[in-house]
Formats: C-alpha cells, structure tokens, sequence
C-alpha cells in the first residue's frame, strides 16, 4: 500500500498487488472504496501470472484525502485516474474495470484522455454502472412512489453536507444496513457483504458524499464510450439493480457491438460482492487475453 498526491494536492490511497507486464485497475463505486474489490483482486492475483493489479481510493472515499470544494466531480476522478496510471503504470497493457461510479469515470477517462484508451487499454469491464440518465432514477418504484423517496434524500443530503468529518457516518453505518441492504442488493444478500458496504459508506467523507451524488447527476456520456469501440470488453448487469439498469447495460452494451453482455438474474447493484466468481472470471478472461496479446508483441 501507498499514496500518491494528485495534481491539485490531493492525498490518494493507491494498493498494488502482484507483478507482471499487464496491470488491471480495479475503481469502484460511489461512496465504497477499494475494498469492495478485495476478494476479486487477491484472486486475480493467486489465478493469473505476470499480472498486476492497482487499485485506489476516490478523493473523498475510504483512506484518500477529502476532495477540495468543487473537486467532487467525475471529471476529476478521471483526471486523477490518468495521473496515477501515468506514475503508476507507465508502459504495458491495462486492463480497467469500473463498477458503478468506477464505471463512469472509465468514460470520463475516454472523453478526457482519448490518446490512453487508444495506446494502453487491452480490456475494459463496466460492472453495474451506467452511461448517463441519473437525473431520472427512479430505483426501481413507480414514479409516484420514487419522487417522495427521492426529496428526502435530498433533505438528508442537505445536512450530511454540513459535515466533515467520515466519523459522523461511520458511527451510524450498523442503523444504515436495512437500508444498504434494500438500496444496493438482490435477493438473499450475505450479511457480510451488506455490514462490509454500510462500513465503506461510513469511512466516506460526508461533504463530498454530496458533492459526487450531484456530479452522478450530470453525467451524461455515452458517447464518450467510443474511444473503446476497439477494446475486448464485457458489460455486467443485475437484474435487480435499483441504480444501474439492465437498460442501462444495454445501453452501453450498444455503443459497442461486440461487448458480450451479461445479465445476472436475481443480483442487485453490487456484482462484486454478489456475483464475486463471475466477475472474476470475465476480468480474469480479459487480463489473460491482454497478456496472450502482449507475448506476441514482444
């Protein structure tokens, strides 16, 4: 484990594992951290040889500094991804998996770094995320139902603005397990899981909480998903997500023909923990046909 200091001073916790020619890097989702990958990255490490895999903390998110007013943004997680790739991970193949909000900034990354995509990326997997229409979730109710649940959140999001310190969260994460549960999985959920979740939502800072929940808003970017029209990729859905649609995978399943899609009946949003074997073994398939390629090459 160690940290890097982003452009704009801001402190990241960076975890490598394993070494090797092909480097995966795993982001995760909104309010979790690196952690959320723990058991799919030690795998991907015991499984495959001559394989790296990076991982990091989102400014605002589990070990990493908070994120200075007006960073909390996809745009900026992009740019800090770029810059830890650059010192990090600066020749050979990548192999990037995103879930949820890991997924977004992998196409802010495209829209802002266009030239990485096409010279370093050999592999990309969106994991329950999508491509833009935040602004409309619903969580799966009915509209009618939705809007109310919806204005409470944002009277809640208003107060947990005021606070600054992951503290005040963490000393509720148990209260907010019913309500982690409902949110983000499917059915029969292990306990673990869901009080590893709620735990990860505890260590992020409240303040940018806010601030990336409004940025997820605004992100509109299929589009961006172009620039991986030419990279093996897989896209992971659950069919119960509340956040991130089947529709949503379909979606970007469309901007690139030759995705393979992939629907979990059952599961909610969080795949990782949930479908944990599978996305191991697609990440995995990618990493190995990366290093396949790069042996080629040499």
């Amino acid at each position: 484990m160690s940290g890097f200091v982003t452009s704009d001073g801001v402190p990241l916790h960076v975890v490598e594992q394993g070494s090797g020619p092909v480097t995966v890097v795993l982001v995760h989702g909104w309010t979790m951290d690196h952690t959320s990958w723990d058991d799919i990255a030690d795998q991907l490490v015991d499984q495959l040889t001559g394989v790296r895999v990076l991982r990091l903390d989102w400014r605002g998110h589990g070990a990493s500094g908070p994120a200075p007013e007006g960073t909390g943004t996809i745009d900026r997680l992009a740019d800090d991804l770029a810059e830890v790739i650059a010192a990090r991970v600066p020749t050979g193949p990548i192999v990037l998996a995103g879930h949820s909000l890991g997924g977004m900034t992998l196409m802010a990354l495209a829209e802002r770094h266009p030239r990485l995509i096409a010279e370093r990326v050999s592999g990309v997997a969106f994991v329950a995320t999508t491509s833009g229409g935040l602004s409309r979730l619903t969580l799966g109710l009915p509209r009618w139902a939705a809007a109310p649940v919806l204005y409470c959140e944002a009277l809640i999001n208003k107060r947990i603005a005021k606070f600054r310190r992951p503290t005040l969260l963490g000393r509720y994460s148990a209260l907010a397990r019913p309500g982690v549960r409902w949110l983000v999985f499917g059915r029969s959920p292990v306990g673990a899981h869901i009080a590893a979740t709620a735990a990860q939502v505890g260590r992020c800072n409240p303040a940018n909480m806010v601030a990336f929940r409004n940025s997820l808003n605004e992100h509109e970017r299929v589009h961006a998903l172009s620039a991986y029209r030419n990279v093996p990729a897989v896209v992971m859905a659950g069919e119960r997500d509340r956040l991130c649609s089947v529709s949503d995978a379909k979606t970007i399943a469309a901007a690139l023909p030759d995705a393979l899609l992939l629907v979990y009946p059952g599961a909610g949003h969080m795949l990782n923990y949930e479908r944990a074997p599978e996305v191991l073994a697609h990440i995995a398939r990618l990493a190995a046909q990366a290093a396949v390629r790069q042996l080629a090459t040499a």
